[in-house]
């Protein structure tokens, strides 16, 4: 009988808010933990994850006066934004930090079911003006390609419930990686983003490591608080 009322305010939060249930949500956060830990499996999304962090890397270059030459990815992970001028201290902060509220928007989007068909065609989209605008490279190119088709192909689906819950759990992959990859730079000596905020700003780069983990963790705390507000809304409504 419990269990029964459960699903049922489960139900009428989704209905009512597009949020899943809190036990959906911790499923779907548990298929994001497993996926992206299984090999082979887990490569398009670590590009999903590099392609946001160097989007948010060009996208700082350009708001704060620069210009962005192009990107490239690697099948690795691993990205580059080459870029000129523009302030250094924000474009070399943005990586990490706008890779993890990417993956967070991406999952308010995934809440709104009447826009859920536009959110994937609106993120591939996107996918292909970066590809127009700041892919140079094959390799760079094919990536970009597969990330297009990756939002693009589940538009195929006739069900918004599916395309809800992929799109979720792509955007926890997402805040995911964003949480583990910064752990790398730990273990680098005078490479990658930290190191350079490191030297901008006389600030030790596992600080920055440590901003940019706590960041990506609380941006998985505020998917959780907009569950939860969903279903307690569901059952005050009820």
């Amino acid at each position: 009988m419990l269990d029964s009322s459960a699903q049922n305010i489960n139900t009428a939060s989704e209905r009512q808010s597009g949020a899943p249930g809190r036990g959906r949500f911790l499923i779907e956060l548990l298929m994001a933990l497993v996926i992206t830990r299984l090999p082979f499996i887990n490569v398009p999304f670590k590009w999903l994850e590099s392609y946001f962090h160097e989007l948010s890397h060009g996208l700082a270059t350009l708001l704060t006066g620069g210009g962005v030459s192009h990107i490239q990815l690697f099948p690795n992970g691993a990205g580059l934004c080459f870029s000129q001028g523009g302030w250094p201290v924000v474009i070399g902060f943005s990586g990490y930090f706008g890779a993890a509220l990417w993956g967070y928007l991406i999952f308010i989007l995934a809440t709104w079911p009447k826009g859920i068909r536009m959110s994937f065609a609106l993120l591939g989209s996107a996918v292909i003006v970066t590809t127009l605008l700041w892919g140079r490279d094959l390799l760079t190119i094919a990536i970009l390609a597969c990330l297009a088709v990756l939002f693009l192909l589940p538009l195929k689906l006739s069900r918004n419930r599916f395309l809800g819950s992929g799109l979720r759990v792509m955007a926890l992959m997402i805040m995911l990686n964003a949480l583990a990859s910064p752990t790398v730079l730990l273990g680098l000596s005078g490479k990658g983003d930290a190191a350079m905020l490191a030297t901008q700003t006389w600030i030790p780069g596992w600080i920055w490591v440590m901003a940019w983990l706590a960041i990506s963790a609380v941006m998985i705390f505020l998917c959780w608080r907009r569950v939860d507000n969903a279903a307690k809304s569901a059952v005050i409504k009820r």
